[in-house]
């Protein structure tokens, strides 16, 4: 009879902790997906099979609800997903860019009261969406933008006024981390700020702008309230307003193509994710954003 070496014995308790790390994150990822993988059998069950079937996969397998929530509209769902992907990539171009030169500003440029302005910038960190709802919204009465021909003013202009104070401060962050001698390098060979901005900053705070139209994208695309407030259109209508529709007043809901439609709406983000998980992780990792 062989005795086990002592490198065996070593090597078999750590094997099996590695087996109960193991078990033990995939009983966690199994909790997380639990509510996603549910949604998506849900929205293969009939009317009556939602109410009384709560387990994940249909008794019933039910495609239907997908053709039935593309059409249930007098407009196709299509239009729903064509506007909220155009205010969402208008968002992200406003965020990106506005947030970025009033980064620069903060960061690299000397103007008076800079510290009080940025501060006052924070405190805007502090206030509630919801408070400032009502002024916004009496303003942009004023402009004649609520109402109007081109009702997604009120949500894309504020984005190209750098009006997203978290996002300007990640990238102040992220641009005082970068080394004042390549500012002087480039005075030195005649750039002006203009030219500081656009041959050095531009290209060294990638990660930081790709971080920022990340999350200015998933943000914008699953934001209902402000969409709610300033839409009053159903050709207008984004996903998140949309869905709504799918349960009314008279107590007509169709819950199975409203789960097939959320199911979809999923996709978009789901997929500029996983596009763009590489870019995110570097991003947060380089952007001020770690612990």
């Amino acid at each position: 009879m062989v005795a086990s070496t002592p490198a065996v014995s070593r090597r078999r308790p750590g094997l099996a902790r590695g087996v109960v790390r193991t078990a033990i994150l995939l009983l966690i990822l199994a909790i997380v997906l639990y509510p996603l993988i549910w949604m998506v059998g849900t929205s293969f069950k009939g009317q009556t099979e939602i109410v009384s079937n709560t387990g994940v996969l249909p008794r019933e397998f039910t495609p239907g609800n997908y053709t039935d929530g593309w059409s249930h509209f007098d407009v196709s769902f299509s239009r729903f997903f064509l506007n909220s992907t155009m205010v969402a990539l208008l968002t992200v171009i406003g965020n990106a860019a506005s947030c970025l030169v009033a980064a620069y500003a903060f960061a690299r440029l000397r103007f008076p009261l800079r510290g009080f302005w940025f501060a006052v910038m924070i405190g805007t960190l502090l206030l509630p969406q919801h408070v400032l709802t009502i002024p916004q919204y009496i303003l942009f009465k004023q402009f004649g933008w609520v109402g109007g021909e081109w009702p997604y003013l009120p949500l894309l202009v504020p984005q190209f006024l750098a009006t997203e104070a978290f996002f300007v401060f990640l990238m102040v962050q992220f641009m005082r981390g970068i080394p004042r001698e390549l500012d002087e390098a480039a005075k030195i060979d005649g750039a002006s700020p203009f030219g500081i901005f656009r041959y050095v900053m531009l290209p060294l705070s990638r990660p930081a702008l790709v971080t920022t139209a990340i999350f200015s994208f998933i943000w914008t695309w699953n934001e209902f309230f402000r969409q709610l407030v300033y839409l009053s259109d159903l050709s207008d209508y984004t996903i998140p307003v949309a869905m709504t529709l799918f349960i009314d007043s008279t107590g007509q809901s169709a819950i199975g193509p409203m789960f097939a439609m959320s199911v979809l709406s999923l996709l978009p983000v789901f997929l500029f994710f996983v596009a763009f998980q590489r870019l995110l992780v570097e991003g947060i990792n380089t952007s001020g954003l770690k612990g």
